[in-house]
């Protein structure tokens, strides 16, 4: 789609030409450093700079010769699915000395290269400040011993240098996320899940031992996604007492018919007394006191293994230019930066500052200081630690309040990994507030029928892995019905409705605002989570359920593109879900790596495909082997799947030949992912609590009475905030025809997706530029925003 003319990229102004690039990752390996590379190796052609591989960390930056060496387009390809990182990784003592950073500036200036960009963590960034810091002293010093000329000193005056977090434990301040993390979760759920069955099966308690020496956001977080019993993380040791509390957990789980327990622990963990807590200690201590059968695994390094994870590639892409950019628009006088991500947007930060609260962190710890220490690692840390708490501890029933509401919760339009999460986060926040909570089936068409059933803690045990929807979804919408359901509502006196769902979701709440006229039944609190895979519910920029579905077809195209190797050179045309909301194409062909991708939102004619033909047949004359094409299912009525197929054959012959593949409702199905089982949980929770707040600001004389707009609000996350809106306002932002938004901001990555398959394109940089300062990537929590 066009681009307005002051947003286009940047040839004029932001030129890459003359300029060197060299990329190198440092200290531990992650997952998608790989794409991470390749976004900057392909970012920097495509702006005319050299770019340059720097093999082995700052080893190879030390030993230079074929270290550094030159890239092109093509040695990037296929390494966007392939863990770990190919230009190697070292720790590297030289460079910590003032002899081996000079001998790394001589190697650097023989080529030319004056900007880095550097992929690792706290270690490999605050090395690679220092060394900007020395730059010019290091060159004068090389042109004193003869080894550069002295033209040099003003040709390379200054060195700049952006940073990507590499680290999966999600370790460094200032980003939601680092590159690594995702895929490490992935791991680490792959294996609770098979454990939980044969935990299942013995009756047995299992602890896990995760990595996370001094950070435990995977610890917390996998025990989030899982429903573990208990979690140890570093930043905040158990009080005092904390085994016995453990084990009455424990043996409370067991006598409500449960027959597995599940106990994570972060490799760091400390009790209060500076003393490690380790894995073993804790089966001894169920053993002990329980006399349960426990065993123990350590996942070690399996958690940095295996491919990305569809989230880590497209972070890792959307940084790794990003990062080009920054150093594109960088001078002499600006700070080294990192590029991260807040919410869905990417930021720049000042590196230092970002290293310097990340080791805050650690001096609190030290200190004991945990709740500062909780506070530091950020917003989203603090949000998960205290949504576990929320859901994992059942308060005995005589501190709970009674607040007499009854709210009642059901799934709407077709399934969606991670509802069942959401359900269950509803129903023990709700209860933990002192509601009943009422499950209903089969969405509204069961709400008529009466398939009602009160819902209590236990119920909803085990239901964060599970997909689909356990209560039954239907895409009935209520307006046909609303004389039953308000029947329905009158009979089991429902003060409250939390509706998880898709398109279908917003237009039931549409149709029940509007009945309030009729039935003052409806006149309650009503809040939509959006869950659907094919993210076209308008107001939310992210589904529950989008992210199970982008790595169900991330990892089709993987096998479909692997099944091509040895073969002659193929292209693959893989038709995506998504009603006529590209998302699922465009996303997906990111982290795929396709060549191009259909979508409805942008109009393409027979031209463009013969162009986009013609492109492939161009790049599979030189080197590049197989070919992804990704189109949504209603793109266009007449270009079909068949069409396009039929199409990339004839025209592709004596060059590549053609397969298809239909994914279908494989996109729909499956464990919903680690991201899925967390959004889903964090935002039912947080539309339980509003729900909470409108019950008490709504009830007047002994009943609910709630008929404004406000109290009928769809829960959506908007860059960096999750943002209550009553659903009418969204009506003008809607396209009802074709069920999407109005304005979506993926369109912003079709471009990305262009260039890095080397198409000539605009880009929007209208996000881009100022560096943030990272006190300030908090946004202020109000009544209608609250941080992710």
């Amino acid at each position: 789609m066009a681009q307005p003319d002051s947003k286009k990229i940047f040839f004029e102004n932001l030129s890459g030409a003359g300029k060197a690039i060299a990329v190198l990752t440092s200290g531990g390996d992650a997952q998608g450093m790989n794409a991470a590379v390749r976004a900057v190796v392909r970012m920097g052609l495509y702006v005319g700079a050299k770019v340059y591989f720097i093999h082995e960390g700052y080893q190879g930056m030390v030993d230079g010769g074929d270290n550094i060496e030159e890239a092109s387009w093509e040695s990037v390809s296929s390494m966007l699915q392939v863990g770990g990182t190919v230009i190697g990784s070292a720790r590297c003592k030289e460079f910590r000395s003032h002899e081996g950073r000079l001998q790394a500036a001589h190697n650097l200036v023989q080529r030319g290269i004056t900007n880095l960009c550097v992929i690792g963590g706290d270690g490999s960034l605050t090395g690679a400040n220092l060394f900007r810091e020395e730059w010019s002293g290091l060159l004068k010093e090389l042109v004193e011993k003869g080894l550069i000329e002295a033209d040099a000193v003003e040709r390379y005056a200054a060195l700049h240098i952006v940073g990507m977090v590499g680290s999966i434990d999600n370790d460094f301040c200032g980003t939601d996320m680092t590159i690594g993390t995702d895929s490490a979760l992935h791991r680490i759920i792959e294996v609770v899940d098979a454990i939980m069955t044969t935990a299942q099966s013995h009756q047995r308690t299992f602890v896990l031992e995760v990595m996370g020496r001094h950070c435990g956001y995977l610890a917390l977080v996998s025990a989030l996604a899982c429903g573990a019993d208990w979690v140890l993380i570093p930043e905040m040791p158990p009080e005092d007492g904390w085994e016995e509390k453990m084990c009455q957990k424990l043996s409370a789980t067991r006598s409500r018919g449960t027959r597995l327990n599940i106990i994570i622990v972060a490799e760091g963990s400390l009790d209060r007394h500076g003393k490690p807590i380790t894995s073993s200690f804790v089966k001894d201590l169920v053993v002990k006191h329980l006399g349960f059968d426990t065993r123990v695994t350590i996942l070690g390094h399996v958690q940095r293994g295996g491919t990305p994870s569809a989230f880590d590639r497209i972070l890792a892409s959307r940084m790794g230019v990003e990062a080009v950019l920054a150093l594109l628009e960088t001078t002499a006088d600006t700070p080294a930066c990192v590029v991260s991500l807040c919410g869905n947007q990417s930021v720049r930060l000042p590196l230092m500052e970002c290293v310097q609260m990340t080791q805050e962190v650690q001096k609190a710890m030290d200190q004991k200081r945990f709740e500062e220490a909780v506070k530091l690692r950020g917003r989203s840390f603090e949000n998960n630690l205290r949504t576990y708490k929320l859901l994992a501890h059942r308060k005995p029933e005589s501190e709970l309040p009674v607040s007499n509401f009854n709210v009642a919760v059901l799934n709407v339009g077709a399934p969606a990994a991670g509802m069942n999460a959401a359900v269950r986060s509803a129903v023990r926040v709700g209860i933990s507030e002192g509601h009943k909570m009422f499950a209903v089936n089969d969405g509204f068409e069961g709400f008529y029928k009466g398939q009602i059933k009160e819902v209590k803690w236990s119920d909803v045990g085990g239901w964060t892995g599970q997909g689909g929807s356990l209560l039954g979804t239907k895409r009935t919408l209520p307006a046909k019905h609303a004389d039953k359901i308000a029947e329905q509502m009158r009979k089991y006196n429902i003060n409250a409705l939390l509706v998880i769902g898709g398109f279908e979701a917003f237009l039931s709440l549409l149709e029940l605002l509007a009945a309030r006229e009729k039935y003052e039944e409806f006149c309650v609190p009503m809040v939509v989570v959006p869950a659907t895979v094919s993210n076209n519910v308008p107001g939310s920029d992210l589904s529950i359920g989008a992210d199970t579905a982008l790595n169900a077809i991330t990892d089709t195209c993987d096998r479909i593109k692997q099944s091509a190797s040895g073969t002659k050179r193929r292209v693959f045309i893989i038709e995506t879900m998504g009603g006529y909301c590209g998302y699922l194409a465009t996303v997906g062909g990111l982290a795929a790596g396709a060549d191009a991708a259909y979508i409805y939102e942008e109009p393409f004619d027979i031209r463009d495909l013969q162009a986009n033909v013609e492109h492939l047949t161009e790049k599979m004359k030189t080197s590049i082997q197989r070919g992804l094409v990704l189109r949504n299912e209603n793109s266009n009525d007449n270009y079909t799947t068949d069409f396009i197929y039929q199409l990339y054959s004839e025209e592709g012959k004596g060059v590549f030949d053609c397969r298809k593949n239909v994914l279908g409702h494989m996109q729909q199905g499956g464990a919903p992912s680690p991201f899925d089982r967390n959004f889903g949980t964090k935002m039912s929770a947080k539309a339980m609590q509003w729900l909470s707040k409108k019950l008490l600001e709504t009830y007047r004389r002994g009943r609910v009475f709630a008929n404004s707009e406000d109290s009928c609000c769809l829960l959506g996350m908007l860059g960096r905030t999750l943002v209550f809106q009553p659903v009418v306002t969204l009506k003008d932002h809607t396209d009802f025809i074709h069920r999407i938004p109005k304005e979506q901001w993926w369109l912003k990555l079709r471009p990305l997706m262009k260039i890095l398959a080397k198409y000539k394109t605009s880009y929007d940089v209208s996000d881009s530029g100022q560096i943030e300062h990272v006190i300030h990537t908090r946004p202020k929590e109000s009544d209608a925003s609250v941080a992710m």
